[in-house]
C-alpha cells in the first residue's frame, strides 16, 4: 500500500543522499564539496576534466576528474556511484570553463575500486576512487601520478567547478561556470579527525581563511608541485576531513591518495585498455 509519510521521507532521504554524493570536496551534506572562497583559475589545465552529473532535487550537478591517461580519468568512486547519483554520459577535458570548450568524449565504461565503501557521518569514505574510461583517446596531456605525497605542511593546489556558496541546501548551490582554484596545504592527520587521515587518505586545510573544496568539487584533483615545478596529481577529492555537518569552508578536506592507488590505476588500464 501506497504510504504518503514513507514517501515523504524517502524524497528526503534521497535529496540527503544527492547532497552526500555531490559533496564537492566533502562528501557529505554541508561539509566541504565545491570550492568556496577561492578564485577564478587563471591558466588552462588540461588534464582537468568535468563529468556532469544529476541526483534527486538536482540536474545540473558536476563532479571533478583528472586525465591520468589519454583515454582514462580518475575521480572519485562516489562519483559513479549508481545508488548516488546519474552520470550524464560524458566527460569534458582540458577546459576552464564547465559548460564549453576542451574536449568533449562519451564514457565508455567505468571502473570502481572493489574496496569503496560510502562512509557518510558514520565516517570517511573507504578507497574512494573510481576510472572512467573514455569512448576514444584525446589530444590533452594527461597529469603525472605523484611517486609519494608530500610530507605535512607541502603545499597543494586544489581544483573544481563546485558550488561556490557554502550551504547544505541543494536548491542554494551555485556552480560557477569558471574553473576555481585554492591555495591549499598537506596537513598531519591529527589535523583531521581520529580515523579519517592514513596511508590512502590526505587530510588537507586551507591557506586562505574559510576558504575549501565543497559540493560538486569531488573527484576533483589535488596538485603538488614535482620535478622542475611540474604539477602532480597527489590527491583525488574525496570528503570532510571531520565528522558531523560542518561547512565545507570550515574545512579540513580529505583526499584520496593517488601514489596509494597508482598500481590498482595501471593495473585497471592494462586489463582494460
Amino acid at each position: 500500500m501506497f504510504n504518503g509519510k514513507s514517501s515523504k521521507r524517502r524524497t528526503a532521504r534521497a535529496a540527503t543522499v544527492a547532497a552526500v554524493a555531490l559533496g564537492c570536496a566533502v562528501a557529505t551534506a554541508g561539509s566541504a564539496g565545491a570550492i568556496v572562497n577561492g578564485t577564478a583559475a587563471p591558466q588552462r589545465y588540461p588534464f582537468m576534466a568535468s563529468v556532469p552529473v544529476s541526483a534527486p532535487g538536482l540536474d545540473d550537478g558536476v563532479c571533478g576528474a583528472s586525465l591520468i591517461d589519454r583515454q582514462w580519468v580518475l575521480t572519485a568512486a562516489h562519483c559513479v556511484d549508481p545508488n548516488l547519483v546519474k552520470p550524464a554520459g560524458t566527460a569534458r577535458i582540458g577546459s576552464a570553463e564547465r559548460r564549453s570548450g576542451g574536449t568533449v568524449r562519451a564514457i565508455a565504461g567505468t571502473v570502481t575500486h572493489p574496496g569503496y565503501r560510502q562512509g557518510g557521518n558514520a565516517g570517511p569514505n573507504q578507497n574512494d576512487v573510481a576510472l572512467i574510461r573514455l569512448d576514444r583517446p584525446v589530444m590533452e596531456r594527461p597529469i603525472p601520478i605523484a611517486g609519494r605525497p608530500g610530507d605535512p605542511g607541502t603545499p597543494t593546489r586544489l581544483l573544481g567547478f563546485g558550488t561556490v556558496v557554502d550551504t547544505g541546501d541543494l536548491g542554494g548551490l551555485r556552480f560557477p561556470d569558471r574553473l576555481q582554484q585554492l591555495e591549499t596545504r598537506r596537513a598531519g592527520e591529527a589535523e583531521c579527525d581520529p580515523g579519517y587521515a592514513g596511508p590512502t587518505r590526505l587530510c588537507t586545510v586551507s591557506l586562505v581563511p574559510r576558504a575549501m573544496a565543497c559540493f560538486g568539487d569531488s573527484g576533483g584533483p589535488q596538485l603538488q608541485r614535482g620535478r622542475g615545478g611540474r604539477w602532480e596529481l597527489v590527491g583525488v577529492t574525496s570528503g570532510p576531513g571531520v565528522g558531523g555537518h560542518v561547512p565545507c569552508s570550515a574545512g579540513p578536506g580529505l583526499y584520496s591518495s593517488a601514489p596509494a592507488y597508482a598500481e590498482w590505476i595501471r593495473a585497471t588500464i592494462r586489463a582494460n585498455g
